[in-house]
């Protein structure tokens, strides 16, 4: 983009040819040709007076650079949009150029949208460009640039106008089947008719009711409110789900698509459990972009779905750290949750994940992308059985997700 100019449509703007007329100029002005004398003049002063023109033509031009929306899903639509105003008398022509990622590009391979456009004085101009997501990831538009000149096109003047947007698109969301996650309930009493609260995920307070055991008062809350405040648990048979994706094995075997099918697979089912009402978390051991923690807590508030898709945008194709390594330093496994392990394929690391899990009473099943066979080398010994990730998947095609970010 910065290299670009735009094509002179003269030869008289062009060096040698204004010393030829400067030359011709002054033989006409010796031997008295007052026609040629009023040609060569007559080119001086256009040639002047438009870059003159193409000078002040950035001034009093505003120009502002939109997007509909900063986050979506892939295969979503986006809309562009440029606003330009001609606030001075002078009128203009005027080249828009919007830098894209080519994944958002219209047309594959290109990175740049254009438009042309003249505008007379106070003028103003609307135009917008309909793109779609075609992949995950985060993706820039921008910056705007602008190239404003007089109307004949001889001079031009460049300026950025803007700052640019990061766009963030989460995975493709797909249908999945139904199949039981492995449920660890900690008091061993299903549902809400459990006679024991389960103490590890505290949904908020409220004031207290009489009877009620003393042990559950919110003493902080209740001096703060000056009333006595209990603390309100989350039901005993809600599911509280780990998410584990482990980007090492992916990027060791280079499996680019069966990568970003298995983030499709994680973000669904994400968004299944949210809208379940379910508590669910993420840990991988991947890079993001932008940089940021790669865990998410297992927990259930509306910004937890966000969160977890957010990372899964983000998420590259790079190994940080070893899983195991990461899980033991930074993660704290709290009581009562169960464990989803994505992978590439079956090897030595998937016996040592379930080992964390069982010495930490934590139920755990295991997905991935490629099963070995009986004659390829020996599989791990296993309590519980390896899954195909793509046995996961309906063949058809998913609806559209909508804001699910509304509740």
């Amino acid at each position: 983009m910065e290299g670009q100019t735009r094509g002179v449509p003269t030869l008289f703007v062009l060096p040698f040819i204004q010393v030829v007329v400067g030359a011709l100029l002054f033989l006409s002005l010796l031997f008295g040709q007052r026609e040629i004398t009023a040609l060569t003049l007559l080119v001086f002063v256009m040639t002047g007076g438009t870059k003159l023109w193409a000078m002040k033509s950035l001034r009093g031009l505003q120009c502002r650079l939109m997007v509909d929306k900063r986050k979506m899903f892939a295969n979503e639509t986006l809309t562009v949009r440029v606003h330009a105003e001609n606030g001075k008398l002078l009128p203009l022509l005027l080249q828009l150029k919007v830098a894209v990622h080519p994944t958002l590009h219209p047309s594959p391979g290109e990175t740049v949208l254009t438009k042309e456009t003249s505008l007379l004085w106070y003028q103003r101009f609307h135009c917008q460009w309909e793109l779609i997501a075609r992949r995950r990831g985060v993706h820039q538009i921008g910056p705007l640039y602008l190239f404003a000149g007089d109307p004949f096109a001889f001079f031009s003047q460049r300026e950025k106008a803007g700052d640019s947007y990061h766009i963030l698109v989460y995975p493709r969301l797909v249908p999945l089947k139904s199949f039981p996650l492995p449920r660890h309930d900690f008091f061993g009493c299903p549902g809400d008719k459990s006679p024991v609260n389960d103490p590890v995920y505290i949904l908020g307070t409220r004031d207290y009711q009489p009877g009620q055991c003393a042990k559950y008062i919110h003493w902080k809350a209740s001096a703060r409110h000056n009333i006595l405040q209990e603390k309100v648990f989350e039901p005993t048979k809600q599911e509280k789900l780990l998410l584990v994706v482990d980007v090492k094995q992916f990027a060791e075997a280079n499996a680019r698509k069966q990568f970003e099918r298995t983030l499709e697979v994680v973000a669904s089912l994400a968004l299944k459990l949210d809208r379940g009402g379910h508590a669910v978390g993420l840990v991988t051991n991947g890079v993001l972009t932008g940089g940021g923690s790669s865990i998410v807590p297992v927990a259930r508030s509306h910004r937890q779905l966000p969160a977890l898709l957010e990372v899964l945008a983000r998420l590259e194709m790079k190994p940080q750290m070893g899983l195991m390594e990461m899980m033991r330093s930074s993660l704290d496994l709290p009581w009562g949750i169960s464990g989803a392990y994505f992978s590439y394929e079956e090897d030595g690391e998937i016996a040592a994940v379930e080992q964390y899990f069982t010495n930490r009473k934590t139920p755990v099943v295991f997905f991935v992308c490629h099963l070995k066979s009986s004659a390829e080398k020996e599989r791990p010994k296993l309590r519980r059985e390896i899954r195909r990730t793509e046995d996961l998947y309906i063949e058809a095609l998913p609806s559209k997700p909508g804001n699910i970010f509304d509740s």
